[in-house]
């Protein structure tokens, strides 16, 4: 797991494991507000060790920003700790959390010791603030990534834990490309220093908005090459030759995941196209 900090006493935890999945956490003297728990026990334990070691009164809340694995799966290391999240996650990780957990078990012995937790705390429209210590954490519904998913922004820092509606691709195999394009645009509306994506690397202030058009870009290019090729007849296969770069985005980050990805937004496109015809 690599550590940085980002600003004063807010760290980014991003894993070494699985696609370089983050989470975060903001210290202060009344305890701590963890962003995401990471998906192995190994990485989340030793997140768990560090901030128990650099705050006393410990986590005091943990903020799930929707429910893949890759986000919630730690959160059970953080029992007294409650759970924050849009009021969609709960029903989610009941319909599709459990089972895939159940399954990821059967693969994984390392998970073999996870529970996952349901939020005790939820929010289903607007924003909702959580204050601690003095800092204030404004959570924001952005679906789009997941029709849960909401982002963590810390006011006065100006720093933003985007999740997964910021990632080095977009991703709407399990969303929707027009409520992510709304999420987006909320990302440039706020004031940033430093943004966290849900993969990937920290972006800075300067690199923000060329991030998120990019990504927007790609929303578009990707609609409009697909809905050509359903126009042209090509079936599902001719997909593959779209390449992501001929959509405006790099296959090098997340050691070649990101490809993986865009490969599965096309299929998805594809299918809902077909479907709506």
């Amino acid at each position: 797991m690599f550590r940085e900090r980002v600003s004063n006493n807010i760290y980014v935890f991003t894993s070494e494991i699985y696609a370089q999945v983050t989470a975060g956490a903001i210290v202060t003297q009344e305890g701590i507000i963890l962003i995401d728990s990471l998906p192995f026990p190994t990485e989340s334990r030793e997140m768990a060790t560090f901030l128990a070691r650099t705050n006393s009164p410990g986590v005091r809340y943990v903020v799930l920003t929707h429910y893949h694995a890759d986000h919630s799966y730690g959160a059970y290391l953080f029992p007294n700790a409650d759970i924050v999240a849009h009021a969609k996650c709960r029903d989610l990780l009941i319909k599709h959390g459990e089972p895939a957990l159940k399954a990821a078990q059967a693969e994984e012995p390392e998970l073999d010791e996870v529970t996952l937790r349901s939020p005790s705390i939820t929010f289903d429209e607007g924003d909702l603030s959580l204050q601690l210590g003095g800092r204030v954490v404004r959570l924001i519904h952005t679906p789009g990534h997941t029709e849960d998913s909401i982002m963590a922004y810390i006011e006065d820092d100006r720093v933003l834990f985007a999740s997964d509606t910021v990632m080095p691709v977009p991703t709407i195999a399990d969303g929707d490309t027009d409520a992510l394009r709304a999420s987006l645009k909320k990302v440039i509306d706020l004031p940033i220093e430093n943004l966290v994506q849900g993969h990937g690397e920290v972006i800075l202030r300067g690199e923000v908005e060329v991030v998120v058009e990019a990504s927007l870009r790609y929303l578009n290019t990707i609609e409009k090459k697909v809905a050509k090729a359903i126009k042209s007849g090509k079936g599902k296969e001719w997909l593959q030759r779209i390449d992501i770069e001929s959509c405006g985005l790099s296959r090098i980050p997340l050691n070649g995941l990101v490809q993986q990805i865009h490969e599965a937004n096309l299929v998805t496109l594809y299918e809902r196209m077909i479907k709506d015809k």
